[in-house]
């Protein structure tokens, strides 16, 4: 998706410095998808102390069948 965006051009290249990246692109994805994976990690951190969980669960039980 072709998108145009008035972004800070010192901040773009001190991220493409800093990150080795190529190209501006490259450094607004990865950007991007460090975000949203920081997203997701923080969601699921949300679920801490909600799940239950069985503590006489046996994951290496679990590993040997076949």
């Amino acid at each position: 998706m072709a998108t145009n965006l008035d972004l800070d051009d010192r901040l773009i290249l001190k991220a493409q410095s800093l990150g080795g990246h190529r190209t501006k692109r490259e450094t607004v994805m990865r950007a991007l998808l460090e975000y949203v994976q920081s997203l997701e990690q923080k969601k699921i951190l949300d679920l801490f102390g909600r799940v239950e969980f069985d503590e006489s669960y046996n994951h290496k039980k679990q590993r040997s069948r076949t």
